[in-house]
């Protein structure tokens, strides 16, 4: 296949001919040679933005995925598109924009894809939404291509300790209870983020970082190396020089994502202590890969596979302890020595996961990434629990906590942002179970995440006795009881509309149940005598994206 493959299978119709000439002008005009043309075109995609600092490394990093290519004989081309900051948007309306970004960062890249006839595709990826938008553009597109984590922030330092973001949302809880000074408050916050990178923890971008690589469709080992590490550069040219010889063998990325290959992504996520979200993106990047996933298959896998990584914000280590203690490569050898990965699937490189985990190096007496045999827990973090209150499932992670029952009376909040003001005035009491809704996919929309709410819960020391569920979503942060994606959402007519404060719930995480106590006939009544909320926008892509997109349970993609 390789020797048969047209590496400019694409680019030739834009700029090969006399009838081409104008597009080739144009191209003159901004820096390419006449030579530059003849080879291959390939997009170098980013989403770098000078926000924030999850994606800010993102375009010296594509210079050195550039140079790559260019070794390699391609010609690359860089593209950038949009990125919306989890954390600094958190709490606020802007915390909307970051699901619905992940649809615009995949329609964006598949424009320009198509747009400019690229033969192949690298793109580089860093906060949240854009690591599932990068595969999902790639699975749609289906052309040669990678995708590249750009890398996590390195910790604080703080008091003597690491600190991550984490610590800044939880302090804000601890503040307004009185246990940190403001003094403290602004001295953590100074000394949280010290440079460029995504959060530092097993929050959902090293969460999905990771799970691309088990993916096979990011190169194994890239991901870990921190965005600041001096190895990161040589990790972009090679990944770009990768590129061109995936391009050369004609390998296309649903050839590499296969349903074994997504299983292995959340077999990633469970084993670490990852985010919830894996749930909502896994969903989404098969449905753009023609892959049939159910939402029920997260449960089945999860419940196979030992949590073996002591991961923040669940354990003790942070995403560069990872990479010292021996990376995804030792992850991986360690789940392969229990039968607990697929180990012949192939992967971007042109050779298998379980090829990749024989070169693992363990550093002496690491403990972050453990043997099975002395796993944290027997089963994985990630667990969909079904019922009366979630009749098409909703997520929680149980990964660094051990309660798993909790009945409670509901505290009933029409949105974010009442909740957390509840919580901020000490209203909120041992055994109560938070109910925020109307932040669901449409309802919201886009599904906000609630880790303001539920570090303010922790830092207000009720982290162990109350619970929150929501039809929104938590932030790869969170840590707690917190149940999200409750589907389907308030806004469709799910049953979450018709809890009323003081009603009781029960969720039951060895049951897998999320139950409210309720006759049903009394919760149809309710839902029918429901007036609708208003749609909170009447035009734009706000409203456009509540048109169009599917449920949680789904993936909450548009269609």
């Amino acid at each position: 296949m390789a020797d048969a493959f047209d590496m400019r299978h694409r680019s030739r119709t834009l700029v090969d001919g006399p009838d081409r000439a104008a597009a080739r002008s144009y191209f003159h005009s901004v820096g390419y040679e006449v030579e530059d043309l003849k080879k291959p075109l390939v997009m170098v995609a980013h989403e770098w933005i000078g926000t924030m600092p999850c994606n800010f490394s993102q375009r010296a990093l594509a210079q050195r995925v550039m140079e790559g290519i260019r070794q390699a004989g391609g010609t690359p081309m860089e593209v950038n598109t949009v990125s919306i900051s989890d954390g600094i948007s958190m709490g606020t309306e802007g915390m909307k924009a970051s699901l619905i970004s992940r649809e615009l960062i995949t329609d964006s890249i598949e424009l320009c894809a198509i747009g400019y006839s690229f033969d192949a595709v690298v793109v580089i990826v860093g906060c949240d939404k854009t690591i599932p938008a990068g595969a999902m553009a790639l699975a749609r597109l289906n052309l040669p291509g990678i995708v590249l984590y750009s890398g996590s922030i390195a910790p604080g330092r703080f008091e003597g300790r690491d600190v991550t973001i984490q610590d800044v949302f939880e302090g804000v809880g601890a503040h307004a209870a009185g246990k940190l000074s403001d003094e403290g408050l602004a001295a953590l916050e100074q000394a949280a983020c010290p440079g460029a990178g995504a959060c530092g923890a097993q929050y959902t971008a090293n969460t999905m970082a990771t799970a691309l690589e088990f993916m096979g469709i990011s190169p194994m080992g890239s991901a870990t190396v921190g965005a600041t590490d001096g190895r990161k550069d040589d990790v972009g040219v090679e990944a770009g020089k990768l590129v061109m010889d995936v391009l050369k063998r004609g390998v296309r990325p649903r050839e590499i994502m296969t349903k074994e290959a997504i299983e292995n992504a959340i077999i990633c996520a469970a084993s670490t202590g990852g985010s919830t979200n894996i749930v909502l993106h896994a969903l989404a990047i098969a449905a753009e890969a023609g892959v049939e996933l159910d939402i029920d298959d997260f449960n089945r896998i999860s419940d196979a596979t030992p949590l073996i990584g002591d991961m923040r914000p669940g354990g003790r280590y942070a995403a560069l302890d990872m990479d010292r203690a021996g990376g995804t490569p030792l992850l991986a050898k360690r789940l392969l020595e229990v039968g607990k990965l697929h180990g012949d699937v192939m992967t971007v490189t042109g050779r298998t996961i379980a090829e990749h985990a024989e070169e693992a190096v363990e550093a002496p007496g690491q403990d972050v990434i453990l043997p099975a045999a002395q796993a944290l827990k027997p089963t994985g973090g990630l667990v969909v629990l079904k019922g009366s209150l979630a009749p098409n499932g909703c997520v929680i992670k149980v990964a660094g906590h051990e309660r798993l029952y909790h009945r409670g009376p509901a505290r009933v909040f029409e949105r974010e942002e009442d909740a957390m003001q509840a919580v901020l005035n000490h209203e909120i009491r041992e055994g109560d179970i938070v109910v925020i809704r109307n932040e669901g996919p449409v309802g919201g929309p886009g599904m906000r995440e609630m880790l303001l709410v539920t570090a303010a819960i922790v830092g207000e020391g009720l982290g162990e006795s109350v619970a929150l569920l929501t039809d929104g979503r938590f932030s790869g942060a969170t840590r707690g009881l917190m149940a999200g994606h409750v589907a389907p959402e308030a806004a469709v007519g799910g049953p979450i509309g018709a809890v009323e404060e003081g009603d009781m719930i029960v969720i039951d995480i060895e049951k897998r149940e999320l139950n409210l106590e309720v006759d049903p006939a009394e919760v149809q009544r309710r839902i029918a005598a429901r007036k609708p909320l208003p749609p909170r926008y009447e035009t734009g892509v706000f409203a456009k994206y509540a048109k169009l997109v599917t449920q949680a349970d789904r993936g909450a993609i548009t269609r």
